[in-house]
């Protein structure tokens, strides 16, 4: 009985790890069969990937060469390379999707309804493109001019996508969105071919003012950047109650951008900005020209009667 029982235990046995080996084999045949189809695809997909991946970045530095050949604005060369580099990843993405075997239908499909959703999540984001697909096409400024815009003055030193880069002259870079700058004020120092530089210098009251003005126009002629076509000038702008307040106008040259020295303007301008005041400051100093000092001049009505104290 026992011994019955024995082989009957062991025949089951038998029959349930012959069952598993077979199962097991099974899955490795699944499995072998679903690496030979698509082990190949991963493999071209990985290598399609990688040499496209190196081909788009190829193809942008080409494409620039191209459009500086071509003597294109330079704020229209980093846009440009910006689209194509763009373009082109997509269609590397859709293509190793493609060699993966995934429907590029229903890809696109999921990619519309994303767009969709995130079209609300991005709006100010795609107000910024659009933003800077204008500026490109109105040039309010380009690469390489000064601008005042959003409370931020610099040197403009790359137009994005979403946003316009400028350089301060703390050497802080600052990035504004391209959607504020197309539709807010832009002050641009360096559009026309000289610019004009406002400095007020205040003189003390009863200054002989057609001498001070003489004097400050002298001045103005010692620094180099300062133009002589239009002449540097000098102009009562205020009356106050300590004197009067000149206005000095030196102009500089406005020069071509040059990648070479990017900061030349920027400099030519702080050089007049704060040469100007020094030099007129020293020429008022040595021609005994008065600046307004804070005084304050004190008045006696009469004299107090003496404090004779109070009696105990």
């Amino acid at each position: 009985m026992i011994n019955t029982l024995l082989l009957q235990s062991v025949s089951e046995l038998g029959k349930s790890t012959t069952k598993e080996v077979v199962g097991g084999f099974k899955d490795l045949r699944v499995w072998e069969d679903m690496s030979m189809l698509y082990l190949p695809k991963i493999i071209a997909a990985l290598i399609i990937g990688f040499v496209g991946y190196w081909l788009i970045k190829w193809v942008g530095r080409l494409f620039i060469k191209l459009l500086q050949k071509r003597n294109i604005d330079s704020s229209l060369q980093t846009f440009l390379t910006s689209i194509v580099r763009i373009s082109m990843m997509v269609f590397l993405i859709l293509t190793v999707i493609s060699i993966l075997g995934i429907s590029i239908t229903g890809f696109a499909a999921l990619l519309a309804g994303a767009g969709i959703a995130l079209g609300s999540t991005l709006n100010g984001t795609l107000g910024n493109f659009a933003g800077g697909v204008m500026i490109l096409i109105l040039k309010p400024f380009k690469v390489g001019d000064l601008i005042e815009a959003q409370g931020q003055f610099g040197l403009v030193i790359e137009i994005g996508i979403v946003y316009t880069s400028v350089l301060t002259s703390q050497n802080k870079t600052i990035r504004l969105p391209n959607g504020a700058l197309s539709t807010g004020v832009i002050n641009n120092y360096t559009d026309q071919d000289n610019l004009r530089i406002d400095i007020k210098v205040p003189v003390a009251d009863y200054t002989n003012v057609d001498k001070a003005r003489q004097v400050a126009i002298e001045a103005m002629k010692t620094i180099a950047t300062v133009i002589s076509d239009p002449a540097p000038d000098v102009k009562v702008t205020e009356l106050t109650g300590d004197g009067p307040v000149l206005v000095v106008w030196p102009r500089i040259k406005i020069k071509p951008y040059d990648p070479k020295n990017p900061r030349q303007m920027e400099a030519d301008y702080y050089s007049v900005y704060f040469g100007v005041r020094k030099a007129v400051y020293d020429a008022f100093v040595l021609n005994n020209i008065p600046t307004p000092s804070n005084t304050f001049e004190v008045t006696m009505m009469g004299e107090r009667a003496p404090h004779k104290g109070f009696d105990v």
